[in-house]
């Protein structure tokens, strides 16, 4: 498998399914592969997401799978969904969150301490070097490597992290690393949704969610816009998005 050739998957649709919040993304804190769990919080996104995501996304059981990464935070999210549809759960450590290396289980400001001109690049989304962890294109080869092992479905629910989704979203539109963060990143359990259409993988959806807004608005399920659309240049869902929520842009 090479970065110029996409391996045709089992499904024609996918959704990438963020997990709840923990206490983590609500400190500001790089979880990358650490494993905290869902908080209070969390736990109910996730009740209102499946539900939602359940009917919006028409999810048969006879024709879903759902796969989630290995980590608590992803596991106890997607299962609340397995619940309602009554389907299996599988697992797939290869969908975990882009590891970060030294960054792991630090602030971003304690980053931007320590680390300033490591974080200087992430900020501008440039390669960060010197932190350990993974390349973001190796994050995408692996977690695509995890769709590839799915069985035959018509829909495939990826539940994952906010980096991943990022990654492996580029990675099936076919967008190089000049168009990393194109999109406004995942909220805490956001989704997007896929489709192969004449051969290539289409958008339909993204950072749709059931979780409300600060205004108390819920959102419904949008046409996508890049982070430098003409409303003002926010990537879509930046009024959900936490300001510390680290793991959301990676």
């Amino acid at each position: 498998m090479t970065s110029s050739t996409l391996p045709v998957l089992p499904v024609p649709r996918l959704v990438l399914w963020r997990h709840g919040r923990t206490e983590w993304n609500a400190a500001g804190r790089f979880q990358g592969q650490l494993d905290p769990p869902l908080d209070a919080d969390g736990h109910r996104e996730a009740a209102v997401a499946a539900a939602r995501l359940a009917v919006t996304a028409g999810l048969d059981p006879e024709s879903s799978v759902v796969v989630s990464s290995d980590l608590d935070r992803t596991v106890q999210t997607a299962r609340v969904l397995t619940g309602l549809l009554g389907v299996p759960l599988r697992l797939d450590r290869r969908l975990r969150e882009h590891g970060m290396g030294c960054w792991e289980g630090l602030t971003r400001a304690e980053v931007a301490e320590r680390y300033p001109d490591q974080y200087a690049d992430w900020i501008a989304g440039r390669p960060v070097l010197g932190r350990g962890g993974e390349e973001s294109a190796a994050v995408a080869e692996r977690a695509l490597a995890a769709l590839v092992d799915l069985p035959e479905a018509s829909v495939a629910v990826v539940v994952t992290h906010g980096g991943t989704a990022g990654r492996l979203l580029e990675r099936l539109l076919g967008l190089g690393p000049e168009h990393r963060r194109a999109f406004g990143a995942l909220d805490n359990c956001a989704w997007s949704e896929l489709v192969t259409q004449g051969g290539r993988w289409r958008l339909l959806r993204h950072n749709v969610s059931a979780v409300p807004a600060s205004d108390g608005r819920v959102d419904g399920a949008r046409e996508p816009a890049p982070a430098s659309s003409s409303a003002g240049g926010r990537p879509e869902g930046a009024d959900r998005v936490p300001a510390a929520d680290a793991d959301a842009v990676l």
